[in-house]
């Protein structure tokens, strides 16, 4: 899978789109019906995204919504029904008939719409992203698109009908949608400023985040839903969730995928029982097929340096977001970000204009290889061994549960003390 072309001209051309001033006067899609969106997730990621596709200048309306829990549907439905806001409260019209809770509510939401927001717990996101494809929906997902690799290999799967079906999708990796990463790779790549790239570093190092508590009459898998971001089956560890950003922008750079990783991580801080399975830092080397090292870095530890951000190296200097450096370390460009626009808006604004105007875009194969990427780093890291490419994305290991119930438990569990299993790196095996 050489992705160089695919995200070279996936890049130019979402440049050209995000960059494009025609997007910005897109004229309302008057003289015609509505577009009718349908919201899959109702979460804090779920209500921003709706108020971003209810904000467009597109004719669209949200006309159902979907949740595994009704005070979900309910906390997004007040947000979006403000008074502050009132272009999008005037576009919001889902009935009580319009609003399905459970596990198969996504179905029934899908089936209502023109377009989907699907921004449930990654977990889900494989069969989400299979339903819109086969019902002929236009898709905006967010990140990651999976949390294993057979999930990825679902997604790349539907990724490949969406093509044929001339679905536009937009995956949540809104630095490609942010003029300053933008105008970066164009100087990068495009103008070759710091020449060739032989190295680069990336961070998501930060205090964490949420944590739900266990109420006694939750079930195991109500709970785990509930504090998804603890649990590998529904979040895909914080390697995936949030530090697929700086790498997604290595990889973007760089016009491919690593071939391998070898990597360290573990619980230093947060090893309560509330704190579910996932690791608080990993590290990763990442080795590109050219033998570029990518050092890779994330951490949730309170009290410790922050840094989110990634850096390149190249033969005649260095660049990070919206800045370039000489090899002496002289500034030579700097990126003046006054009056750019919400990378977050940005997307929604680049997936309707392309919906009414027939534009190409599909970001649903570098989404599902961003995210694989993260999944063979957090391989590495909770094994302990190298891990190829290959191994990474043909593994077998499904942590989704076999059912989907709420009495149904999930793959991992506590023990007598709350704990649950944590990996060990030399001992367990990831692939």
């Amino acid at each position: 899978m050489k992705r160089r072309n695919f995200l070279r001209n996936s890049a130019v051309a979402t440049s050209a789109i995000a960059l494009n001033s025609n997007v910005a006067n897109s004229a309302y899609f008057l003289g015609a019906e509505p577009i009718k969106i349908a919201l899959v997730g109702c979460g804090g990621r779920g209500t921003g995204a709706a108020f971003q596709a209810l904000s467009v200048k597109e004719n669209v309306v949200l006309v159902a919504m979907a949740d595994a829990f009704q005070d979900r549907i309910d906390s997004c439905y007040n947000s979006l029904n403000s008074d502050k806001t009132p272009q999008v409260k005037a576009r919001l019209k889902v009935p009580k008939e319009n609003q399905f809770v459970g596990f198969d509510a996504y179905k029934k939401a899908i089936s209502l719409a023109d377009v989907v927001i699907l921004t449930t717990p990654p977990g889900f996101r494989p069969m989400h992203f299979e339903e819109a494809v086969a019902k002929g929906k236009h898709v905006f997902m967010e990140k990651p698109v999976a949390t294993d690799a057979p999930g990825i290999r679902r997604v790349l799967k539907a990724a490949e009908e969406s093509k044929k079906k001339n679905l536009k999708v937009v995956v949540g990796l809104q630095r490609h949608y942010q003029t300053s990463y933008l105008e970066t790779y164009k100087r990068v790549i495009d103008q070759k400023v710091i020449g060739d790239i032989v190295s680069a570093r990336c961070y998501w190092n930060n205090d964490g985040v949420w944590m739900v508590k266990r109420e006694s009459q939750m079930t195991e898998m109500e709970y785990q839903m509930r504090n998804w971001y603890y649990f590998v089956w529904l979040c895909g560890d914080h390697i995936s969730e949030q530090h697929i950003h700086n790498i997604d922008v290595i990889n973007w750079f760089k016009g491919g995928h690593p071939v391998e990783a070898v990597g360290m991580g573990g619980r230093e801080v947060r090893k309560g029982k509330e704190y579910g399975e996932i690791f608080d830092h990993h590290y990763v080397e990442f080795t590109y097929a050219d033998g570029m090292i990518l050092n890779s870095q994330c951490r949730h530890q309170p009290g410790t340096v922050s840094n989110v951000s990634e850096h390149l190296v190249g033969t005649a200097g260095r660049a990070t977001e919206g800045k370039i450096f000489d090899l002496k370390g002289n500034v030579v460009w700097r990126h003046r970000d006054k009056d750019d626009k919400n990378p977050y808006q940005v997307e929604h604004d680049v997936l309707f204009d392309c919906i009414v105007n027939d534009k190409p875009i599909n970001d649903a194969e570098n989404g599902a290889i961003a995210t694989m990427t993260s999944i063979m780093g957090r391989m590495a890291t909770y094994s302990g061994q190298k891990v190829t490419w290959e191994e990474a994305l043909n593994s077998q290991i499904n942590y989704f549960p076999d059912k989907l119930d709420w009495n149904q438990l999930p793959k991992s569990l506590p023990d007598a003390n709350g704990l649950y299993p944590i990996p060990v790196p030399g001992k367990d095996k990831m692939i």
